[in-house]
């Protein structure tokens, strides 16, 4: 009754787990889709919510000092700017794009268009050699593509200047993914973690983005009575709390990402990245008012085939440890992260227990 008993609560716990990413994930989407409504300065957002990440990252680091009692990774200056700046840089203009985008298109379309930042991961994984060439990858790249044409090619709520932002928002978002990865598997470097990779990329993020901002919204925002310009405390207190509360959401939806991937599997992620797509659409048909046809929906489909294939291939691989495909997450609104093991002696017992958390998941 013991193994009954375990498996029971192993299955809890991972429901949780996912529970909790879908909250944070899915929040956030809706967060800044309602935000930008009567608050039309996306990277100035971006910046307050890289300011509170940046806090609460440090102010965890410094929770998890005083309870392990070692001393949490610092970078020196030179491993800073050379080594952590590129993955930041694009990791900002990823995020600062995506929110950017929610000026102009439905919630539908930015969650459509954000899935086929599985190619660009792929394309840039191919290129630093993280994945190896496989046939099956044209596949993949077929199905995403086609997918994300019959999603847009009949819709009824396009909008080009949004779809362009959010494109390119993924491509520097295969950028981003990859570097993250070289970037985390750098022992030396010691940003197992995501706390540590956390708080060390959010100062250099604030300051890749700052100059778009000003060019972009600075001059209007002084002189906008949301902020600047305020002739009385309550409306300047209701957008310093509405702020607050993404920044918030976007810590919670790194962290949670970090407990689901280190208590089950970078698959049980991934895996729940899909039904996360589905569950976004269905509620943005409901509650936002997108309006989708049967193309759109078979174009959806398609599209998370292609998906659902990459990580079935990943699975596969990973199992046989073969050589073809590495671990690298391709589903992420804002903070995914590979699972990484800080020890190499526990490689067995993780793999082990990988493949326990995924029979859960998919039984």
């Amino acid at each position: 009754m013991a193994v009954p008993v375990q498996f029971l609560c192993r299955g809890i716990r991972t429901v949780g787990l996912v529970l909790l990413y879908y909250v944070f994930s899915i929040g956030i989407t809706f967060y800044n889709k309602w935000l930008m409504k009567g608050f039309h300065y996306p990277l100035f957002m971006t910046l307050v919510h890289l300011t509170i990440n940046f806090c609460l990252s440090a102010l965890t680091r410094r929770a998890m000092q005083c309870w392990m009692g070692k001393p949490r990774i610092v970078l020196s200056w030179t491993d800073y700017v050379y080594k952590v700046a590129p993955t930041a840089f694009a990791t900002a203009l990823d995020i600062g794009l995506s929110n950017w985008s929610f000026l102009f298109i439905t919630i539908s379309l930015y969650t459509m268009t954000k899935s086929s930042a599985v190619l660009f991961i792929l394309f840039f994984s191919l290129v630093f050699k993280l994945e190896e060439p496989n046939p099956f990858l044209i596949l993949v790249v077929l199905l995403i593509s086609s997918g994300l044409f019959m999603f847009t090619f009949k819709s009824t709520q396009f909008n080009l200047e949004g779809f362009v932002m959010v494109l390119l928002a993924s491509f520097i978002g295969g950028i981003r993914w990859t570097l993250t990865q070289v970037l985390m598997q750098k022992a030396e470097l010691g940003l197992q973690n995501p706390i540590d990779a956390m708080y060390h990329l959010q100062p250099l993020m604030f300051l890749g983005l700052f100059p778009l901002f000003l060019y972009n919204e600075g001059l209007s925002l002084s002189t906008s009575e949301k902020l600047f310009r305020v002739t009385e405390l309550s409306p300047l207190l209701y957008s310093l709390f509405t702020l607050s509360i993404g920044g918030l959401l976007a810590f919670g939806l790194g962290f949670s990402e970090f407990l689901l991937v280190s208590r089950t599997s970078s698959l049980t992620l991934s895996i729940s990245g899909i039904f996360k797509e589905v569950c976004t659409l269905l509620l943005a048909t409901s509650l936002m008012g997108d309006r989708m046809n049967a193309v759109n929906w078979l174009g959806f489909a398609v599209c998370l085939s292609g998906i659902s294939l990459h990580v079935g291939l990943k699975t596969y691989y990973s199992k046989n440890k073969g050589p073809s495909l590495r671990h690298l997450n391709t589903k992420s609104p804002e903070l995914e992260l590979p699972l990484l093991r800080q020890n190499g002696d526990k490689g067995d017992d993780s793999a082990a227990d990988e493949d326990e958390e995924q029979e859960i998941t998919l039984h």
